[in-house]
């Protein structure tokens, strides 16, 4: 008898710690928004959760790490990067699941993962407004790390169409498709915190009817993924040591910081175009552009 109460207890006990480990979850990477869901990669495969938070659902069980998840603008698909037949590829499925459909075809590359400093190569970075393309950053057949181009291709697959510019990172079109706020260089997974040389990157606009470039940023610190809601864009910056989100409103041309993180740096933030979600010190946050204020979730 002392013996089953003895075992009682401490099954009780492991199921406790088990419960406090699972509410203290981490590691939740590249996360996305949509009105209804947020998608984020979690060991290698894509979870998704209520806006509201609770109770994460697995959506994809391949081998291959999958990662960079991105909801369509109407919320019913999701485009992503998957390492499935030797190459890190673009592909999609339904939002609620699905067996993913590869849309690119690309070489493959001697340095093509994760752990890269340059990052995997066919990023996932976003849609087209209309929903119809994807846009992703592909080092093509590159040796260079810091060299990276950004490409559209349709859901139905098909040839990629290279953008315009001689090299691309993490991009946002505004809401009219007419111009596109973006980095020229991607080095988000490189160690250089706090660099302040010829690498670091600036916030650019591109403007499709013109064909200028503005740069709204200019500075020597790391400005980095624009997200481009309404007339102001997003995007993260280090110049006050921490990552954390800043704001330039493309009517004033005015800049100011919109969250004060002190301990750990903003990461691989994304936007539906009307709220952003990021990664901070494991966790995810949802920012709302019209209170200015960040919530765990």
């Amino acid at each position: 008898m002392k013996k089953s109460f003895f075992l009682i207890g401490f099954f009780m006990i492991l199921s406790s710690l088990i419960a406090q480990k699972l509410e203290d979850l981490r590691l939740m990477r590249f996360p996305t928004i949509s009105e209804k869901y947020i998608a984020f990669s979690y060991a290698g495969d894509i979870y998704i959760v209520p806006r509201e938070g609770g109770v994460a659902r697995r959506l994809t069980s391949g081998d291959g790490y999958e990662m960079f998840p991105r909801f369509s603008p109407d919320g019913k698909w999701l485009a992503f990067t998957g390492q499935y037949d030797g190459n890190t590829e673009v592909y999609i499925m339904p939002a609620e699941g699905g067996v993913p459909k590869r849309l690119t075809f690309t070489a493959t590359l001697s340095r093509d993962d994760i752990s890269d400093r340059m990052g995997p190569n066919n990023i996932v970075m976003g849609w087209t407004p209309d929903g119809k393309k994807i846009i992703y950053r592909s080092r093509g057949k590159s040796f260079n790390d810091f060299i990276g181009h950004l490409y559209m291709v349709s859901l139905e697959g098909g040839m990629p169409e290279q953008l315009p510019f001689s090299t691309g990172g993490f991009c946002s079109f505004s809401p009219d498709g007419k111009k596109m706020a973006f980095n020229r260089i991607f080095r988000e997974f490189r160690t250089w915190k706090y660099y302040k040389g010829g690498m670091a990157d600036d916030i650019r606009i591109f403007d499709f009817e013109t064909k200028k470039i503005e740069n709204i940023t200019n500075n020597v610190h790391q400005d980095i993924i624009p997200m481009w809601i309404g007339d102001e864009i997003y995007f993260l910056s280090d110049r006050d040591r921490v990552m954390n989100l800043f704001c330039y409103n493309t009517k004033t041309g005015e800049t100011r910081k919109v969250t004060n993180f002190s301990d750990y740096d903003i990461k691989f933030p994304s936007s539906n175009g009307k709220e952003i979600v990021f990664e901070k010190g494991g966790y995810l946050y949802v920012f709302d552009p019209k209170t200015q204020e960040a919530k765990k979730i």
